[in-house]
């Protein structure tokens, strides 16, 4: 198997940054954990010492006062001692989950801001993932490492203090404790390693299981499954991946089995040699009847600290890798500039966008997409790119977006390198409806507005109108206030494929940036609504630099220009009129589409 990359965080990294972590978001999760570690230490004392202690007492006939005393004092230690732990253990839960939280949101947070190629490569998902399961729970590594490390300190106390104890005996016997101890920990730790190294096996069993239990439930698919007859195809994949899971736990299981097997014989090793030794020592009277008592308890207690040592180190360190990848994750490298750019120029008499030699090639792409490119797009004008599938309109919407930055050549903002701007602030000069959308379960109004609060109403009413959803939203059953999705909202409603493109179109319009850009705007429409929305184009990009993407050539004749793409290059550029009398591509495909509205065309 390949050897796991060696983390650029170790132990001490990671146990640094958690209490950093804690230090600034809950400080008493450090204090609790003290606190556990001497109450654990003191009732494990406490429980060692109350037997032999009376024991002692009726070995030498101590009167029964002396004898209820010890047996009293000992009761109300352990009775405040329990108490206390019970308090500690109910209050120690709410500061980890907190530590977790945060560390979660700071997962979130970087999710949202990071760079747009980040959230499309493989390698950076993939750690994304890990680092979000790695907060999932409450035994993952960002929350459960305080009670390793609590467990930890409580077995190095325990050990000291047991060692203590045990000086005044045999120094062999307490070495042979130690390594028997030992032996049995690696030889769990053996069977622990193997799990380890694969636990992304385990996970792809557990990621192919849910995605098809998913799928199966999925609404959207409800429809293909039935009309299909997909049912018996998918529980057939969904039983051999069970059934190569079920092979994995067993191999898993017969690796414990042996681990547990010869940590027993360790233990009875290790058991045997002390009782024997104590034994002897108590038939020739070295020993009294509760000094056995002790010393017995005492070495078992020893090398269950030993073994805690190991075992807690082990934990530690696995943890620690799990917490390197969120801290991967977090400093993550950044292509783009957020913070300390040049300021963006002020409007004027508008933006000119303009490509310059562009070459761009998608990352893990064997060829570039675009190679030479160049573009102007004057202040003020409409441009509409049009192409085949995989021309590279939606490409170059992400080049001007600033959401990828070419490989060569560059892109200029009234002739400034966007690279040299915030990323932020470039985006907010960006008013956009894209081809891929998605739309949060919240009202209809902070769809629009795309926020909670300050929302301008009169303001979500026009926008609304002009991109002719609000008769739509007025007769929903609270109106403005109605949830869009039924994921959240028991009340929400489900509004078809050309409603939710119009409401974009509203929350494209409410942002009002300088620089509209519709990236198929009317795919989900009917013609009537498509026309409905070319007649309001001219109206929505009045003052604006404006970009329109679109399959159906009939809407560009509403814009200034016209760039027909073919394979990465601009193959032919114009108005509607000159590029018809051309007799190109673009004339070809027109003519294509316009077969289908000609009526009693045979075909």
């Amino acid at each position: 198997m390949k050897a796991k990359e060696k983390s650029r965080y170790c132990v001490l990294l990671s146990v640094g940054y958690m209490l950093k972590t804690a230090w600034h978001t809950r400080r008493s999760v450090l204090w609790l954990c003290i606190a556990t570690v001497l109450i654990e230490t003191a009732l494990n004392l406490t429980r060692l010492l109350v037997s032999p202690r009376v024991l002692e007492r009726v070995e030498r006939l101590a009167p029964l006062s002396e004898l209820c005393g010890t047996i009293a004092g000992f009761s109300l230690a352990l009775f405040f001692l329990y108490a206390l732990k019970g308090y500690v253990d109910k209050n120690v839960l709410y500061g980890r989950i907190d530590v977790r939280t945060a560390i979660l949101s700071e997962i979130n947070k970087k999710s949202q801001m990071t760079s747009y190629p980040n959230t499309r490569d493989p390698e950076a998902l993939k750690l994304h993932d890990k680092a979000k399961n790695t907060c999932s729970g409450n035994n993952k590594a960002s929350e459960h490492i305080w009670k390793t490390l609590t467990l930890l300190l409580q077995n190095l106390l325990g050990f000291a203090l047991y060692l203590w104890l045990l000086s005044g005996l045999s120094g062999p016997l307490v070495a042979a404790v130690i390594l028997t101890a030992a032996a049995g920990f690696l030889a769990n730790r053996q069977a622990s390693r193997w799990y380890y190294c694969r636990v992304e096996e385990e996970e792809s069993y557990w990621h192919k299981i849910s995605y098809i239990d998913g799928r199966v439930r999925s609404s959207a698919l409800a429809k293909d499954i039935r009309i299909f007859g997909l049912a018996p195809w998918l529980l057939e994949v969904q039983q051999g991946t069970l059934r190569l899971y079920e092979a994995f736990l067993k191999r898993v299981s017969r690796k414990y089995i042996a681990a547990c097997a010869a940590d027993t014989v360790f233990s009875f090793a290790r058991n045997g040699l002390a009782y024997l030794y104590l034994i002897r020592l108590a038939l020739d009277g070295n020993l009294s009847a509760s000094e056995f008592l002790l010393y017995f308890s005492s070495f078992g207690g020893f090398s269950g600290w030993v073994t805690g040592i190991l075992e807690q180190c082990a934990a530690l360190y696995r943890e620690s890798l799990d917490l390197s990848v969120v801290r991967e994750y977090l400093h993550l490298p950044e292509p783009f500039r957020f913070s300390g750019g040049a300021p963006i120029p002020a409007a004027g008499e508008g933006y000119e966008l303009r490509l310059k030699n562009v070459r761009f090639r998608y990352p893990g792409a064997g060829r570039d997409f675009f190679s030479g490119l160049n573009l102007t797009i004057r202040p003020g004008e409409r441009l509409a790119v049009v192409g085949l599938n995989g021309a590279g309109k939606t490409t170059l919407i992400k080049l001007l977006c600033g959401f990828y930055d070419p490989d060569e050549g560059q892109v200029l903002l009234n002739g400034a390198d966007i690279r040299t701007f915030d990323r932020q602030e470039y985006y907010r000069l960006f008013s956009a409806v894209f081809q891929q959308f998605s739309v949060l379960d919240i009202t209809a109004a902070e769809t629009i507005a795309q926020r909670i609060a300050g929302i301008d109403r009169q303001r979500v009413r026009d926008c609304a109108e002009r991109a002719g959803i609000a008769e739509t939203i007025e007769k929903l059953p609270q109106g403005y206030d109605t949830h869009i999705g039924r994921k959240a909202f028991l009340d929400g409603v489900e509004l078809s494929g050309g409603q939710l493109q119009r409401l974009m179109l509203a929350r494209a319009l409410y942002r009002d940036g300088p620089i509209l850009v519709l990236d198929e705007p009317t795919a989900a429409l009917d013609p009537l609504a498509e026309d409905d929305i070319y007649r309001k184009y001219s109206e929505m990009t009045q003052g604006k630099t404006a970009v329109f993407v679109s399959h159906r050539l009939a809407s560009t004749r509403f814009c200034d220009r016209i760039l027909f793409l073919r394979e990465g290059v601009i193959a032919e550029e114009g108005t509607h009129e000159q590029l018809l009398m051309h007799g190109g591509g673009y004339a070809r495909l027109f003519e294509v589409q316009a077969r289908y509205y000609r009526e009693g065309r045979d075909f």
